[in-house]
């Protein structure tokens, strides 16, 4: 079946199932890349407060501490299941007195009006239904200049694609990851779908770019 529309998923993943599932998972691949990506695209950012939106079990705000030991990273979901993973992860490393986590689900006013030195998000656009929540969050959060890097999945142009892609990428993994990952990718926003987003968000001067074959990038200084 084609893709042309996207399927919804649920904007939370919030079962203690998903969560252990995903922080078992093995994402090396993936989210390392999200941090040298970043990291190709400001070679400049080395410390200040950073903004981790849908933080998710904190592999990548881990990740992203460790790349960047002088920086402070703030990490949101509104996952209670994925917080409590989450802790566990940031103690395991011992980046807890860098990392800091908070249940929030977007839009939320406990973070209207901040003025982060960076944000981030890998894989939460996808979840939203209003992907116009993401992007008003990124405007009212980053300080002036700051960066802003957002990895997501991108939709497949069919069903089969989609089961192609989970089959290559999590033919290991618990069948609760397989059945999110699908799930995932049928609800993904395609490029054109994220440029008008960011022209409706006034964030037109990103930069939409694929990487790989099932994600894009969205980046630019705030």
């Amino acid at each position: 079946m084609e893709l042309s529309t996207r399927i919804p998923e649920p904007e939370l993943m919030d079962t203690a199932e998903q969560a252990r599932a995903y922080a078992a998972a093995d994402f090396t691949e993936p989210h390392e890349a999200f941090v040298d990506r970043f990291r190709a695209r400001f070679p400049e950012f080395r410390s200040g407060q950073v903004l981790d939106l849908g933080c998710g079990p904190a592999d990548v705000t881990v990740r992203f501490a460790r790349a960047y030991p002088e920086a402070r990273v703030h990490g949101v979901d509104g996952a209670p299941a994925m917080l409590e993973e989450a802790a566990k992860v940031v103690r395991a490393a011992g980046v807890g007195d860098r990392v800091s986590l908070e249940p929030v689900r977007l839009p939320s006013p406990s973070l209207s009006g901040a003025a982060y030195d960076a944000v981030v998000s890998n894989s939460l656009l996808h979840h939203l239904a209003d992907p116009g929540v993401l992007w008003a969050t990124v405007a009212d959060t980053a300080g002036a200049s700051a960066p802003v890097f957002v990895m997501d999945l991108c939709r497949p142009t069919s069903t089969d694609a989609a089961q192609q892609l989970v089959d290559t990428y999590t033919a290991g993994e618990s069948p609760v990851l397989r059945d999110d990952f699908y799930r995932s990718l049928c609800a993904a926003y395609t490029p054109d779908e994220v440029r008008t987003q960011l022209v409706s968000a006034g964030l037109d001067h990103f930069r939409v770019e694929p990487a790989g074959d099932r994600h894009l990038l969205v980046w630019g200084p705030r």
